[in-house]
């Protein structure tokens, strides 16, 4: 048993921090200023295509896609470093295509769906979006109201969906609905892939979020789609939904650890520079225990990604393993970047510095995706046998 990433796998880290260090953290400070001036946290066009023009280059894109399709096929271990060196820059930057949607599609499409949705998304050529939770449906998929009836060989589909990012750039968008009542989520869930101008597909609204981020509520109203863009199987949409929602999780955990090792290495810069009272902030017990305890928990977090990583490549259970992560990176990387904003002082409440975009980020994500307490009950619930 050993603990670090393969060879092969490191040196795509590696590249990737470099990518990150080198074209991604120089556009900081222009994406802080349009956050401060009340603008969303965002790349220009031409920031954006001159970042994805860098990662095509580099071979970055569609890094854990199949190679049949033109990806890379690397694990989900491999992933982990990935992301967790995209996550240390507060630069909005994604290497297309995102994992979760990716991962879904790779585990449903048929021949057809590969060649129009699947070979397009790996090249960078499309973007999607998931519309899972609805207004007073989140964690519990048995709440879910959205509904998908046949007509014909069509599917038409009526309900409303909220918190969905990219809603409103998406060429598609994965749509979760209920095709058998009775079922519900066990049996009765499926999924289907929803172009942008298929008509009955509303965008609703923009709805500001913290730290400049939005998502958006879509509405469906007799969306009419043909029969073969159902995804997967009919009624069997839950699972490749949770491989989806995994992913993410993963992903998340990945990014924390970004934000954390970010805000723990501003620390230990701005420490020893800082004088109180005649000594500098590093000679403080506070402050030695704070960076002891960042440095404790990123290893710990991190050693806990890479366990459930390679877990997940190699086939085992891991429901409980990511909910251990998501809760766990999300809410130790809020409490590293508080601490860093707290000895930053007067500084680390402005937005001249990343670390209240992190802080800001890392709220939301304590939400995102089953918020902390959800998945601590499942972990729970899993030890205990109190599923139902």
């Amino acid at each position: 048993m050993h603990f670090e990433l393969a060879e092969e796998h490191q040196m795509v880290k590696e590249l990737v921090t470099k990518f990150v260090r080198d074209f991604m953290m120089p556009l900081e400070t222009a994406v802080m200023e349009r956050e401060a001036a009340g603008k969303e946290m965002y790349l220009t066009k031409e920031e954006q295509a001159s970042l994805d023009a860098k990662a095509g280059e580099l071979g970055l894109f569609g890094l854990d896609a199949p190679a049949d399709v033109g990806g890379t096929d690397l694990p989900v271990v491999a992933m982990v470093g990935v992301e967790e060196a995209l996550g240390y820059t507060v630069t909005p930057y994604v290497l297309p295509p995102d994992s979760p949607n990716l991962r879904m599609l790779i585990a449903t499409v048929d021949d057809r769906q590969r060649e129009a949705y699947l070979e397009p998304l790996v090249a960078g050529k499309t973007k999607s979006a998931i519309g899972i939770s609805e207004p007073g449906a989140g964690s519990d998929p048995a709440m879910m109201k959205t509904r998908a009836v046949r007509d014909g060989d069509d599917w038409i589909i009526n309900g409303r969906k909220i918190w969905i990012t990219y809603a409103d750039e998406a060429d598609f968008t994965i749509v979760m609905a209920v095709t058998d009542v009775e079922k519900g989520a066990r049996g009765g869930m499926s999924a289907f892939l929803v172009d942008r101008n298929t008509p009955g597909f509303n965008v609703l609204r923009r709805i500001p979020m913290l730290g400049g981020q939005s998502t958006y509520e879509i509405a469906l109203e007799d969306c009419r789609v043909e029969g073969w863009k159902l995804l997967g199987v009919e009624g069997q949409g839950f699972a490749p939904m949770q491989t989806r929602l995994s992913t993410r999780r993963i992903q998340m955990a990945a990014w924390s650890i970004g934000m954390a090792q970010r805000a723990l290495d501003m620390l230990v810069d701005y420490a020893p520079q800082r004088q109180t009272f005649g000594a500098p902030l590093s000679e403080r017990q506070a402050i030695q225990f704070w960076v002891a305890e960042a440095a404790t928990n990123i290893h710990a977090a991190r050693l806990m990604a890479y366990d459930c990583a390679w877990k997940l490549d190699n086939g085992q259970d891991v429901r409980s393993e990511i909910s251990m992560i998501k809760w766990y990176a999300t809410e130790m990387a809020f409490t590293v970047v508080d601490r860093a904003m707290q000895a930053f002082g007067g500084m680390g409440m402005t937005k001249e510095v990343p670390l209240q975009l992190m802080q800001a980020k890392l709220r939301t994500m304590r939400v995102y995706d089953g918020p902390t307490e959800i998945h601590k009950w499942v972990i729970a619930r899993n030890l205990l046998g109190t599923r139902k």
